[in-house]
């Protein structure tokens, strides 16, 4: 199976992209689906690696999806009739850990192994475990099957409030609480964009939920029913990786469409690098290249700052800027991968170390305090960039080191495309419509 990229890079590129439904909605649109009594009818679904894995994940479960069109879903889970996550499926992809809602629903009793997905640092798990047991949930974990066995004895009730804020554990807390038969309130939730359309999408159906800045209430509902289909918002991160490609090539990009708000810390930190920004009509967005970039430093924060996933593409950015500019990433640890990578195409990164006070309080992952960590590169731009074979290893590093790649002269091979795919619907077809030269070996 081809599962590399060959590119020749050095073209501006031009034209337009039309955005994909956002991955971190789909899944978990596709996972509270399985909690409703009837088929669920899903728009704008990226036919992505991770939502194809998730589907076969859920088949195996008994439940049934189909693609009815190119990015309409009918799910129905109805059908589910085993409640253990195979190991397998569940090692691919990290969604498979929000499976705990729809099986504890149906079966009052669950297994699901440790979860996957990019291993871009420690995860947050035990504030998940942690908020399962609050609201009633017995959980135990076997170390040497790498299974968490899960028990519904009572109705979920109470509250919890995360040290931390995470995003999944978040959701999957939203899901396990549509259970309850009076209420639950969860603090210092997660404020991503991604949660409240999922609850959009519940609301829509039944759910009463609530949520206010960072505390999120819910109350009984009398079951969930669709009435009509839901289309899911469209991908900042994929908004973002074509925005900093458009202008790091010399190029000029028109993207539909996206919510202003959803991306307005993104477009305000490029405008200050000298970019071509112009906001159009409904949602659309022309970013060009109008002369010689500034370098800007970020540090990655959640919604509403500079997202994680958006530092990879910023990188790039920053290679084709005057000066030097620094990335502080304070969301993720290990999340560097595709610094050694650009390295291969002449890019001159280095890791630098900066004293932060209370970085267990700074950071937004388990900072443990006689660990080393590497949050902070620098990157000197105005670099000549060639050609050389690199390797994907996470999703958003996999971006980032495609556009590095059409960004330099020659003949680059990008290996583990899959990767990236898992994020990425029709990545070789958006880059040919640009003019870019890529194709799948």
């Amino acid at each position: 199976m081809a599962d590399s990229y060959l590119i020749k890079g050095g073209k501006p590129l031009k034209g337009e992209v039309i955005l994909s439904g956002a991955k971190n909605v789909a899944l978990k649109t596709i996972i509270a689906s399985l909690m409703f009594k009837t088929p669920v009818v899903l728009d704008n679904i990226p036919r992505i690696n991770d939502v194809l894995d998730l589907i076969e994940l859920i088949k195996s479960l008994g439940a049934k999806a189909e693609f009815e069109s190119k990015n309409r879903l009918i799910v129905d889970g109805s059908t589910l009739h085993n409640n253990k996550v195979d190991l397998v499926y569940g090692s691919k992809i990290r969604v498979s850990f929000m499976l705990f809602a729809p099986l504890l629903y149906h079966f009052k009793e669950c297994y699901v192994p440790n979860p996957g997905g990019c291993r871009i640092g420690a995860r947050p798990i035990d504030r998940i475990i942690d908020g399962m047991k609050a609201l009633g949930i017995e959980v135990d974990y076997d170390s040497e099957s790498g299974y968490y066995h899960a028990k519904l004895q009572r109705s979920p009730s109470g509250n919890f409030m995360f040290n931390k804020p995470t995003h999944t554990g978040t959701e999957l807390l939203m899901l396990i609480s549509l259970m309850t038969q009076s209420s639950v309130e969860i603090e210092n939730v997660a404020t991503e964009p991604e949660i409240d359309d999922l609850i959009k999408f519940l609301n829509s159906s039944g759910a009463l939920i609530t949520k206010n800045d960072n505390l999120l209430k819910v109350n009984k509902n009398n079951g969930l029913k669709q009435l009509l289909p839901y289309s899911i918002m469209p991908d900042r991160n994929e908004f973002v990786t074509y925005a900093t490609l458009a202008v790091a090539s010399g190029g000029d990009v028109t993207i539909k469409k996206i919510d202003k708000t959803l991306v307005y810390s993104f477009i305000e930190i490029i405008k200050k690098t000298g970019a071509g920004v112009e906001e159009k009509e409904n949602g659309v967005f022309r970013f060009f290249y109008q002369g010689e970039l500034k370098s800007i430093d970020i540090e990655t924060l959640p919604h509403p700052g500079f997202m994680t996933d958006w530092q990879p593409s910023w990188a790039i950015l920053m290679l084709k800027t005057k000066g030097s500019a620094i990335i502080h990433e304070r969301v993720f640890e290990n999340r560097f991968s595709y610094v050694e990578e650009l390295k291969k195409l002449g890019a001159n990164i280095d890791f630098i170390d900066l004293k932060v006070s209370e970085p267990h309080i700074f950071y937004h992952f388990n900072h443990e305090k006689d660990k080393s960590y590497q949050q902070i590169i620098r990157i000197k731009g105005q670099q000549e960039l060639h050609n050389a074979i690199l390797k994907i290893s996470d999703l958003r590093a996999g971006a980032a080191l495609a556009c590095a790649a059409l960004l330099s002269p020659g003949e680059t091979v990008v290996n583990g495309a899959s990767i990236l795919e898992r994020g990425y619907e029709d990545f070789v077809e958006k880059i040919l419509k640009l003019g870019g030269n890529i194709k799948k070996i």
